[in-house]
């Protein structure tokens, strides 16, 4: 399987394919009617406590009841803050008892940017430009797979509540 060819002309998330952490390709299509946060994660980050914990609680109290669905993928282009291999991020997040998907480590810009992330940026830019700026960037994308929304490494996971209640 691969990604499209041209990423603007991709309809959706679905059309997308990434490895998990464990190297297994994942067809996005299993995300069809979910609604969606896709974050780039780092394990040695400022932000990294905070985020992981409140995606943790998210996740727990709405993936039942809503189906929300959590996609992260980690990422070392940000202060090399993400150093581990998929073992050591596997065992992370298991001590951070994550139980939303986590997939291998990639680039979220530059010329080896996965072709999710450029098409995610492609439909939610930036305020200062379409480029992720930092960890734990998050994009909410809706149960048709569009990303809607697109929210800075500042805002915290809880606080994206409201704007998922809008996508449910």
């Amino acid at each position: 399987m691969s990604n499209p060819e041209n990423y603007k002309e991709a309809k959706s998330i679905y059309e997308f394919f990434a490895n998990d952490i464990k190297g297994k390709e994942i067809s996005l299509e299993k995300y069809r009617g979910h609604v969606c946060i896709i974050v780039n994660v780092a394990s040695q980050c400022g932000f990294t406590k905070n985020n992981y914990a409140e995606l943790v609680e998210l996740f727990n109290q709405y993936s039942e009841s809503k189906g929300l669905r959590i996609l992260a993928f980690p990422c070392n282009q940000f202060a090399g803050q993400e150093p581990g291999d998929n073992v050591q991020i596997c065992q992370f997040v298991k001590n951070l008892n994550v139980n939303f998907d986590v997939f291998e480590k990639i680039n979220v810009n530059g010329a080896d940017t996965h072709p999710l992330w450029k098409f995610l940026k492609y439909k939610q830019g930036g305020t200062l430009g379409d480029f992720i700026k930092w960890n734990f960037t998050k994009f909410i994308v809706d149960e048709n797979g569009q990303p809607v929304e697109r929210h800075g490494p500042n805002t915290d996971p809880k606080d994206l509540l409201e704007c998922l209640e809008k996508y449910w």
